[in-house]
């Protein structure tokens, strides 16, 4: 009875030391995350609004630098026939002019970096949700990211998911726009109605 427990013992034992050593194999992915807000419709669409509004702030400013660029050519012209006091007063105001567009040209630049970074900031962390819902989904145990931040400095192609979430991204974003564009026109079907 004795040798039988012993070998009872030894065969749990070996049992839990074969559990213990075997390694669990993980399945990973990872994203190209510079490619996934280049090729992301959302993405595209982010950084085509603030080139826009970039242009038009920027359009603005260009009008006053032209405004003043012609004053300071005319002020060339017209510094010595006026004489020195005319052309000390108003060489300073012309100084004022530009460091007050200077002023403004970087203050237009924060306020949109800042207002770009909000935005990007809400569509990455959108994007993170998204990638967790997919790692869970599939069984994932690690989704690394490439690109700009990079934390994988190796990884081979068949674990690159970059395609697959751009299109669930993508997916998306065209989904909640069509539930936008219906809801707008419900409520345009209500104003008329209204009439």
């Amino acid at each position: 009875m004795k040798k039988s427990l012993i070998v009872l013992a030894i065969v749990f034992t070996f049992i839990a030391c074969e559990k213990t050593t075997q390694t669990k194999e993980f399945k990973t992915a990872y994203i190209d995350t510079a490619k996934l807000m280049d090729e992301s419709i959302e993405g595209k669409d982010v950084e085509a609004k603030y080139k826009e509004k970039a242009k038009v702030m920027g359009s603005q400013l260009d009008a006053e630098v032209a405004r003043w660029k012609d004053e300071a050519a005319n002020f060339q012209k017209n510094a010595q026939a006026n004489g020195q006091a005319w052309a000390q007063q108003k060489g300073a105001e012309l100084q004022k002019r530009e460091q007050q567009i200077s002023y403004a040209q970087d203050g237009m630049l924060r306020q949109l970096q800042q207002e770009s970074s909000v935005e990007m900031d809400s569509l990455v962390k959108s994007y993170k949700k998204i990638i967790k819902e997919y790692g869970k989904e599939k069984g994932f145990d690690y989704i690394y990211g490439t690109g700009e931040a990079n934390s994988v400095l190796y990884a081979k192609d068949q674990y690159d998911i970059t395609k697959e979430i751009i299109k669930m991204v993508n997916d998306k974003y065209k989904a909640a726009d069509k539930k936008e564009v219906k809801a707008d026109d419900k409520s345009e079907a209500k104003k008329a109605d209204k009439k």
